[in-house]
Order: C-alpha cells, then structure tokens, then sequence
C-alpha cells in the first residue's frame, strides 16, 4: 500500500514541477498549438504536456516498482519510451499517419512478444474461447493500436483525456492492488498521479495540452492495464474480485474512448469518407456544440463513463454477450439524443444569426 502511495506522490510531484519549465520552453520556441477550424480552443497554447507526464510517470514506476516481481517491465518500459518519441517527434514537426501507425505496431509488438501481454480467451463471446496462438497475438496487437489511437482522438477538449485516464487508473489500479498485482497498480497510480499534477494546468483556462505525446502513452498505458485485467481472469479462481463477465466489462471500463472512435468511423464511412479523416464530429464536440464549456462536457462525459462502469460492475452475472449488447444499446441511444439535441442547437444559431 505504501509503494502505492509513494509512487502517486512521486508521479505527481515531478510533473507538477517540470511543467511550469515545458510551458516556458515551449512559448519561448514557439511550440505551440494554434486554433483552426476543427479545435474547440480559441487561444495559441503549447502542447508538449505529454513529456511532464512521461518523465513523472517513468521516474516513478523505475523508483517504486519491485523488478524482481515484475520482470517484464524492462519490455514495458521499451514500449513506452517508442510512444513517447513518436508522439514528442509528432507534437514538435507532425509526421505521416504512416510512421506513426508504424511506431505503434512496434511497441505493440514488443508488449505481446517481450511483455507476453496478449489476450488467450474470449471467455465465451461468439462462441469462442480459447484462441490459437497466431489469431491471440493478432488480436492483441490490434486491441493494442485501437486503444492507442482511441485516446489520442478523444483528446480534444480540455481536462477530457486526463480525466478519462484519471478514472480507468484508478478503477483498475484499485482492482490490481486487490488482487495483489502490486506491479501493474503502481503503473496504475504513477499514471494517476502524473495525470492529476497534468490536469492543474489543463483545465480552462488550459495553459497546456497533453498533445500526441501524453494522448499516445496514456491509450497505451490503458491498453496494457484492460489486457491484464482480461487475461487475469483466467487465474483467478474463485477470488471475490473476479468478473463473471470480463472482457464485457473491459469495453464498459472504456466506453468512451472505444464507442467514439468506433462511432466516428462507422459515421465518415457511411457519409463515403475516409475514417482516417479528421471532423468535428466527436461526442465532446457535439456537447461543445450544445453551448456547454470545456470543463462542462469533460465532467459530463467523466460522469457518464463512471456511470458505466458501475453499471458493468453490478450487471457482471448477465453474462458477457448480453452486458455487451445492453452498454452497447445504452451508448447508442445516449448518443442518439445527444446528436439531436446538438444538431438543433446548430439550426437555433444559424437561423437566430
């Protein structure tokens, strides 16, 4: 419990201290983040937060973390430190989709190679179980790349990415510490802590984005800790804190990164665009467009996906298939109304301008 409180302590208090230093450099070397026409920001702000959160995060894991416990965090380390370079070399001269497609696969592959972080089962969804070997490290690599991305498209709005990551640390930091993985909620909570110091300075007025470089490691931080909390599950036994229906609780814990991606895709690709094409279509700014505030629609969304996660917590024994289908539904119909609401919204200014 006490490395667990260190390491919090130790994650916040670097980064709360480097930043100050970050937003100087980087007004002063004019790396910054200037307002276009799909940016809900109206102000030229620096966008290098990402590195104050990876040096407070990594100092403190390295520091508090029990090497010998956890021998795979060497690999772990390795994959953050790429993340890390892709997205720094991407907020400072932005690069190709491709490369950084490429960067991701290659940390994606040292965590299922190296790390052995990889999904084995199903636990029944479809029909399946067990998976062989070549379709588990494809499938793992994929989960890997998506939830990558998906944090990095959900980081548009100030407070949303860091309060999102806030919360699914901390629930499956808590669920680790519970079942006694004391290596993987440290990460939980150095992540929590470099977060919150982060969030001092990105909540409106934002003096700071996280930019590629913290959206990046936190979609892999997050991917690591829901393929954990999955494969774990084939261990536990009969362990009080065990999910009756795991990999449908992973998809709840991470709702809204993996709902808005998978919404905003399906979306461009019915209207005959590319998915990869960036919009201003994303749940946060469809509740921007609604004339909430930044912090307004981040509390929201926080809220909402809290909201989920109870809700898979106490509906576990509907069993996978069923829980998915119901956060699914419920998902779509939120979604649903909240496009209504905002597309009438938008009709209301244009008529009344």
């Amino acid at each position: 419990m006490y490395d667990l409180i260190l390491s919090f302590i130790t994650a916040f208090s670097l980064t709360y201290l480097a930043i100050p230093s970050i937003i100087h450099i980087a007004r002063k070397k004019n790396l910054v983040d200037v307002p276009g026409n799909r940016t809900s920001h109206k102000e030229i702000t620096p966008s290098l937060g990402g590195i104050g959160i990876f040096a407070g995060m990594i100092f403190s894991i390295v520091l508090w973390t029990p090497f010998k416990v956890f021998g795979d965090l060497q690999y772990i380390l390795c994959a953050f430190i790429i993340i890390f370079l892709i997205g720094a070399k991407d907020d400072i001269l932005p690069m190709s989709a491709s490369r950084k497609m490429l960067g991701q696969l290659f940390a994606a592959v040292i965590l299922v190679a190296k790390a052995n972080i990889y999904l084995t089962s199903f636990y029944g969804i479809f029909g399946i179980h067990e998976l062989p070997y070549v379709w588990s490290v494809v499938i793992s690599i994929f989960t890997i790349i998506v939830i990558i991305n998906a944090f990095n498209l959900i980081d548009g709005i100030n407070g949303l990415s860091g309060g999102i990551g806030i919360l699914i640390s901390l629930v499956l930091g808590s669920w680790f510490f519970m079942i006694d993985s004391m290596g993987l909620a440290i990460i939980s909570f150095s992540m929590i802590g470099a977060l919150l110091a982060f969030l001092r300075y990105n909540i409106t007025p934002a003096k700071i984005f996280m930019g590629d470089t913290g959206s990046l490691l936190l979609g892999l931080v997050c991917s690591i800790l829901i393929i954990q909390f999955i494969e774990m599950h084939g261990s536990l036994g009969d362990s009080p804190y065990k999910f009756k229906a795991a990999p449908a609780a992973a998809i709840g814990i991470l709702i809204l990164p993996l709902f808005d991606t998978f919404r905003v895709f399906i979306t461009r690709i019915l209207r005959g665009r590319s998915p990869f094409l960036p919009d201003r279509n994303h749940i946060h700014h469809l509740l921007i467009d609604t004339g909430l505030s930044h912090m307004q629609a981040t509390g929201i969304l926080v809220l909402v996906n809290g909201i989920f996660i109870f809700l898979v917590v106490k509906l576990q024994t509907l069993g996978n298939m069923n829980l998915l289908i119901l956060i699914l539904a419920l998902a779509t119909v939120l979604t649903t109304i909240l496009y209504v609401i905002s597309r009438s919204k938008r009709k209301t200014r244009i008529h009344e301008a």
